[in-house]
């Protein structure tokens, strides 16, 4: 007598895989955390990055600048980062490690200067190595401490993250979406004062040669030369 197999248990699809997978999809072809930058600064210069973030976004960096090659120090640095219009977020004087945190009051063009400076009677010193890791949005939450005060697990962490992250994005094509419309308006009232100036100027051609044409045909029956 032949024993019936064992039946294998069949593994049920949860409420939250068909909402995980569309997630799951999204983080794969999204791009990974963006890198510190890292560059050459010289004694007595000044160099400064730019980028644009939007309104209300959180902006987090760490900096560390270290000394030449065999010397145990190196020129003062000073990091000052500030928006469009000269308002300081940042600013410290002799530099060499530290972190800053700000949120963004509007959409604007902000800069981070690292600016070197000998100290009197030295000469000329080895460039210092300045490294930048600075982030913003989603890239700037700490989630671990997200998961310590609400309790959350780790997949909830993830999940999380991922709405974070499909809200930046939503947001950052409503934003392209804004300023497609403004610059599409600003397109027709452009167009509109090109065709009324075109028409205006039609106008006064044709008037500045009605205008010859009578003077000129006075002018010749002045002179008798037609009738």
């Amino acid at each position: 007598m032949a024993l019936p197999l064992p039946c294998r248990p069949r593994l049920e699809q949860g409420p939250l895989l068909p909402l995980l997978l569309p997630l799951l999809l999204l983080q794969l072809l999204l791009p990974g955390p963006a890198q510190p930058i890292s560059f050459q600064l010289p004694g007595k210069a000044r160099k400064c990055l730019r980028e644009e973030i939007h309104r209300d976004t959180l902006v987090t960096g760490e900096y560390e600048i270290s000394a030449p090659p065999g010397s145990s120090t190196g020129p003062s640095t000073n990091l000052k980062i500030t928006d469009s219009a000269g308002h300081i977020l940042y600013a410290k004087e002799d530099a060499v490690k530290g972190k800053f945190a700000f949120t963004t009051e509007d959409y604007d063009m902000f800069e981070a200067c690292f600016e070197s400076k000998l100290p009197v009677g030295t000469g000329r010193m080895p460039d210092q190595l300045v490294t930048l890791d600075m982030k913003h949005g989603v890239e700037a939450k700490n989630y671990e401490e997200i998961a310590k005060v609400e309790k959350l697990k780790p997949l909830e962490v993830e999940l999380r993250r991922l709405e974070d992250l499909s809200e930046s994005i939503v947001n950052d094509f409503a934003y392209m979406k804004k300023r497609e419309e403004e610059m599409r308006d600003t397109n027709e009232s452009t167009n509109t004062r090109v065709l009324y100036f075109s028409i205006f100027s039609m106008c006064c051609l044709i008037g500045l040669a009605t205008w010859q044409v009578f003077y000129l045909r006075r002018f010749f029956k002045a002179k008798k030369l037609i009738e």
